[in-house]
């Protein structure tokens, strides 16, 4: 008897064990969805103070809870029971009168099985009242972290509320594909931003979650208004100021300035940096000044005057701005000075092109790398052009910065050509009049410009400042822009062959550039649509009569 009595309990512990899936067998690749709902959505009149969902199958209760949004915003949150695969919502204070609900279950939830996502945001909304407020306002946001990106909706008051500051009045999530739907909304105007929020905590914090910002304020005055077409751009807004983080003299002639970060191209010139001699009061000038070619953060100035070891110095910045526009004023760094004398001769580094590759032969412009700023500037004497057949080429040449060369031929070379480009280094000299006996010689050639496609089209739009941009799906940095002619066509000619997005943007400041806007102070991204996802431009075959909707 108590065998028996073992081994029917045995089997009843068995039998109520959690559910494990079968060993073996194919992946499941199928994510969850939600197949019943009470109540059902858009329900008018709902008297209860709870809601329910039911899963396809059982899903990870965590990932629930981290994926529930309730607009608008409730006073406490509601208690979740579980019971298999359905989850219960109670309202302990209830629901108010004449307000639509909208409870949005997010992308964040997971099955149990094979940690699948759900493909889309789920919501359904409902009133205690005997309307619903059917106002909408959808869209898209782009890039390749689109994912899991909430929307988050304020009523609008004035452009002096610090919205993000806050939590939303309405939240929604895109959907796998990047779409999302602001359901339920109640008559008034509305600021929205996309914010890929890291800590789900409802609330934008600048140094750790994407954001995009409205190109627009959405007005919804009418009982069944819509807005359609609010997409976003995700960026990291950067709020910190650039500085200098450290100042080391290698030499009597050279001073590395490490920066904090990429700043633009007027923080690296030689006239925004001076040396303070703190002992005589003196200011000594910095005549020469490069960007280091391994790091971008990396500068190096160059002094002529000889400074005394005995004195107290200081490195002066006079601005330093960052790519984002952040400016720090006025940096000031002790500076250790070097009697160390510099006897290393300038030597060239790299070239673009690179010896034995081949360049454009449309516009072309040579590049040569010196590891030194070059004091010198006259140049041009001590460089030769030509083809491999001995004809000499007429050319211009000047300094991108004090160690790299730029020299650009008068015209146009021909397809398909070898040609040779020398300097005699024996005149390239550096601050200290160190200098190389000896020539470099350049072999590179052109392509034969087969290679290349195109676009072009029509645009039909009213917005102003219209700018089209081309850009390559596998490298985000490789685009090309073009703006309408005063009859509506567009053109894209030489163009690499790969995969590319079209898309096109209003550009109403006249930067060249899209902006993206700013969270505080706020300021609106410009208006743009993206045109395809995907459009394969293969070589040898332009495409015409593309054209656009904006």
């Amino acid at each position: 008897m108590r065998t028996i009595l073992f081994s029917l309990l045995f089997l009843f512990l068995v039998s109520c064990a959690n559910q494990l899936p079968p060993g073996g067998g194919e992946i499941d690749l199928i994510p969850p969805e939600i197949v019943f709902t009470y109540p059902e959505n858009e329900t008018i009149n709902f008297d209860d103070d709870y809601i329910e969902f039911e899963f396809s199958e059982y899903v990870d209760k965590r990932t629930f809870k981290e994926a529930l949004f309730i607009s608008p915003a409730l006073d406490k949150e509601p208690e979740i029971n579980w019971s298999g695969k359905s989850v219960e919502l109670s309202f302990p204070d209830g629901l108010k009168d004449s307000v639509t609900y909208v409870v949005t279950i997010g992308t964040d939830v997971v099955d149990v099985n094979n940690k699948n996502r759900m493909a889309n945001s789920f919501s359904i909304t409902f009133s205690k009242s005997n309307r619903i407020d059917k106002r909408i306002i959808s869209g898209k946001v782009y890039g390749k972290d689109a994912g899991g990106t909430l929307i988050y909706a304020y009523k609008f008051a004035d452009d002096t509320t610090k919205y993000l500051a806050r939590k939303p009045d309405y939240i929604s999530q895109v959907g796998s594909k990047g779409d999302y739907q602001l359901k339920g909304l109640a008559e008034a105007e509305y600021r929205v931003f996309a914010v890929k929020d890291q800590f789900r905590d409802l609330l934008y914090q600048a140094d750790q979650d994407l954001i995009g910002m409205p190109f627009i304020d959405i007005p919804l005055l009418n009982s069944d208004s819509s807005f359609t077409g609010l997409d976003f751009f995700l960026t990291k807004i950067d709020t910190i100021k650039p500085r200098i983080h450290n100042t080391v003299m290698t030499d009597k002639n050279h001073i590395l300035i490490t920066l904090s970060e990429e700043c633009d191209s007027v923080t690296y010139t030689p006239e925004n940096y001076s040396i303070i001699d703190s002992t005589l009061n003196q200011i000594i000038p910095i005549e020469y000044s490069y960007l280091s070619k391994s790091k971008k953060t990396e500068l190096v100035l160059v002094v002529s005057q000889n400074m005394t070891k005995d004195n107290t110095y200081y490195l002066g910045g006079k601005l330093l701005t960052d790519l984002s526009g952040n400016m720090f004023e006025n940096e000031v760094n002790e500076l250790i000075v070097s009697d160390k004398p510099d006897t290393n001769a300038p030597k060239i580094i790299n070239s673009s092109p690179g010896k034995g590759n081949k360049i454009d032969f449309k516009n072309p412009e040579i590049l040569i790398f010196f590891d030194d700023a070059i004091s010198n500037k006259d140049v041009k004497n001590l460089i030769q052009f030509s083809d491999t057949l001995k004809n000499i080429l007429s050319f211009s040449c000047t300094f991108v910065d004090n160690a790299v060369l730029k020299i650009k031929p008068d015209k146009d070379l021909k397809a398909d050509t070898d040609y040779l480009v020398t300097l005699n280094l024996s005149g390239f000299y550096d601050a200290a009049g160190n200098k190389k006996d000896s020539v470099f010689t350049l072999k590179f050639s052109t392509i034969t410009g087969v290679e290349f496609t195109g676009l072009s089209g029509k645009i039909n739009t009213e917005k102003e400042n219209v700018k089209i941009v081309l850009q390559n799906l596998k490298d985000e940095k490789l685009f090309f822009t073009v703006a309408p002619d005063n009859t509506s066509v567009y053109t894209f000619e030489r163009i690499n062959p790969g995969v590319y997005t079209l898309w096109v943007y209003s550009d109403k400041d006249s930067s060249g550039t899209y902006s993206k806007g700013y969270p505080e102070p706020f300021r609106f991204s410009e208006e743009f649509k993206v045109i395809t996802d995907t459009l394969n431009l293969r070589p040898r075959w332009s495409v015409n009569d593309y054209n656009i909707e904006f």
